[in-house]
C-alpha cells in the first residue's frame, strides 16, 4: 500500500508506504535505486531525521528509512518493544519488499535495533553501520543517576522507565522536552531547524507515541538479557560516534570480529543533522 499522509513531510525523489507485518503497521520512505540500505532513526525523531543524507545516499542505493514500532507514522502496539522483536519486523519488512539481504544502519535507539537486525538476521545482513551509540549492555547498568563531572548526564533513560506520568506531563508539552533534549546533546543546536522540530514534535504528540517511545527504554533489562544470547558478529561493522564516542566501544567491544571505529571530533549526538556531510561520506565509502 502506497500514499501520502498530509502529517509527513515531503522530500523530493522519495515515497511513503506503510506495511502490514509481525503483527503491527509499519510506515516507511523508499527512493534511489541500488543495494538496499536500511536507515534506522533514534529519540526523539522520525525518518524525518535523515532527510539532509537520503539524496545522496539514493545515488548509489535503494534507500529505505523506517519508522519502526512506536515511532511517528508506525504503529503504536501496546507490546513488542524489545529490540530483538523490533529487529523481527525490519527483518519481515525487508523480505516483504522482496530483499533477501540488505546493508543497515542506525542511530540512537535505531542503532540497538540495527544491530539486534544483524545479531538475529545475519543471513540477512550483508554490512551494519550504527553511531552514537549502540546496543544495550552491561555498561547501562553502570550509568549514573547524579549528573558526573565530565560525563552526559542521560536523566531520560530513568524519565523514560516511569509508567504514565511522562505521558501526562508531556500532553501539549512536547517541544519543550524536544527543545532540551537537542540543547544538551547538540554542539550546533541550529542543525536542527525549526521545520525540523515541528515535525518531530507533531510526532510524539500523537496519542500513544510517549508510551510507545518510552517503551524503548523500559525494554533495556531485557535487551541486555537478550545480548548475552548473541554470538559474536561475523559481518563488517562500522561503528561511530560524535559527543557520546566513549559508549560506542564500550558496548561492542569483544562483540563483533570485523569492526572500524570513526569518532565525529567536535560534533554532538544527533549526526545524521549536524555533521551530514560526513556521515554521508563514511557510509559511502563502509559500504560501498
Amino acid at each position: 500500500m502506497t500514499t501520502t499522509p498530509v502529517t509527513e513531510p515531503a522530500l523530493e525523489g522519495f515515497a511513503h508506504h506503510y506495511a502490514n507485518i509481525n503483527g503491527t503497521r509499519l510506515h516507511y520512505v523508499s527512493g534511489g535505486r541500488g543495494e538496499p540500505l536500511v536507515l534506522l532513526p533514534g529519540w526523539p525523531q522520525t525518518w524525518w531525521q535523515f532527510h539532509k543524507v537520503m539524496p545522496a545516499l539514493a545515488e548509489r542505493y535503494e534507500v529505505i528509512a523506517v519508522d519502526y514500532r512506536g515511532m511517528g507514522g508506525s504503529a503504536k502496539p501496546e507490546g513488542g518493544y524489545d529490540k530483538k522483536t523490533m529487529a523481527r519486523d525490519i527483518y519481515e519488512l525487508v523480505r516483504d519488499l522482496g530483499h533477501e539481504k540488505v546493508n543497515i544502519a542506525g542511530e540512537d535507539i535505531g542503532a540497538m535495533v540495527a544491530y539486534a537486525f544483524a545479531a538475529n538476521h545475519p543471513e540477512a545482513t550483508n554490512k551494519l553501520a550504527f553511531w552514537e551509540v549502540g546496543h544495550p549492555g552491561e555498561v547501562f547498568n553502570d550509568l549514573r543517576m547524579m549528573p558526573q563531572p565530565g560525563q552526559p548526564h542521560l536523566w531520560w533513560f530513568a524519565f523514560n522507565q516511569v509508567d504514565d506520568l511522562p505521558e501526562k506531563l508531556l500532553a501539549g508539552r512536547y517541544r519543550l522536552l524536544l527543545d532540551h533534549i537537542i540543547s544538551l546533546e547538540t554542539l550546533d543546536p541550529h542543525a536542527i531547524d525549526e521545520a525540523s522540530r515541528a515535525i518531530y514534535a507533531a510526532a510524539y504528540e500523537q496519542p500513544g507515541a510517549v508510551r510507545a517511545s518510552n517503551a524503548w527504554y523500559q525494554t533495556f533489562s531485557q535487551d541486555i538479557e537478550d545480548a548475552r544470547t548473541y554470538d559474536q558478529l561475523t559481518m563488517p561493522v562500522l561503528a561511530m560516534g560524535g559527543m557520546n564516542f566513549a559508549f560506542v566501544p564500550a558496548l561492542l567491544d569483544g562483540k563483533a570480529s570485523d569492526v572500524r571505529y570513526v569518532e565525529f571530533k567536535g560534533a554532538g549526538h544527533f549526526l545524521s543533522q549536524e555533521r551530514p556531510e560526513d556521515l554521508t561520506r563514511e557510509l559511502h565509502q563502509f559500504f560501498g
